[in-house]
């Protein structure tokens, strides 16, 4: 699966990109380069928010990839579910749902004022899951991987700032450069709150520079920071504020 998002709508946390980011173009060239090298690739262009793409070729049967759109959300899901049951019961599903479909009703349900952060939705998926969600209706992104990193999943920046996502390191490589990193484990990346943690919701998380084989720094990796914590005091907003714009 791959995904490239606009800086527009997915901002790059500092420290993901290095000096080294592939250069211009570099989302195009790694759409390109996916499609050249994967039969039946699909691709679904976002207009000025980026582009998706998928293929079903080249699965890994115990991590299967799996694609729907519901009412213009987007979503790119890879891996599996252990309490599928309890989840389609729990956001009212029926029998035929799959792990793709409960991704995109959690994300309506936090997007439709949901009564739950998503922290705790998120920690409610057990199994081994990256997913890539995109609300074509407020350019919004919703981007995850599980706390143990069990999806192969990267992400990286282009000479651009784009954002790239894919679980193929070499298709990130081609549009980023140097300037990528595996996608941090237990976290998950919002258009409206960036990077976070929803294994530790409280804590900020901090950039470590990533150095390769060869001694070059490529990116950062993510970690959480045990010193520091958010400001969890209520926002002062109006009655009709948008808390969706909160998770």
């Amino acid at each position: 699966m791959l995904a490239v998002f606009s800086r527009t709508v997915a901002k790059s946390p500092e420290g993901l990109r290095n000096p080294d980011a592939g250069g211009s173009e570099g989302g195009l060239r790694a759409v390109n380069h996916f499609t050249a090298t994967r039969d039946n690739a699909v691709v679904i262009g976002l207009g000025p928010a980026g582009t998706l793409a998928h293929t079903p070729e080249k699965q890994n049967p115990l991590l299967p990839r799996l694609f729907a759109a519901v009412d213009d959300i987007f979503c790119l899901f890879q891996g599996h579910l252990e309490n599928l049951t309890s989840l389609k019961q729990q956001y009212g599903l029926g029998k035929t749902a799959t792990e793709v479909i409960i991704v995109i009703e959690a994300y309506k349900t936090l997007r439709d004022r949901g009564p739950f952060p998503a922290s705790q939705v998120l920690r409610d998926l057990n199994g081994k899951f990256a997913f890539i969600l995109f609300d074509s209706s407020s350019n919004s992104t919703f981007i995850a991987a599980d706390a143990d990193a069990s999806v192969p999943f990267f992400w990286g920046t282009d000479g651009e700032d784009n954002l790239v996502f894919s679980d193929d390191v070499d298709i990130v490589k081609k549009g980023c450069g140097k300037s990528f990193a595996p996608f941090p484990k237990g976290c998950f990346f919002t258009t409206s709150g960036g990077l976070q943690s929803f294994e530790h919701p409280l804590n900020e998380l901090k950039a470590v520079p990533r150095v390769d084989s060869q001694g070059d720094v490529c990116g950062a990796m993510f970690k959480v920071d045990d010193k520091a914590k958010k400001d969890t005091r209520m926002p002062r907003v109006g009655s009709a504020a948008d808390w969706s714009s909160q998770f």
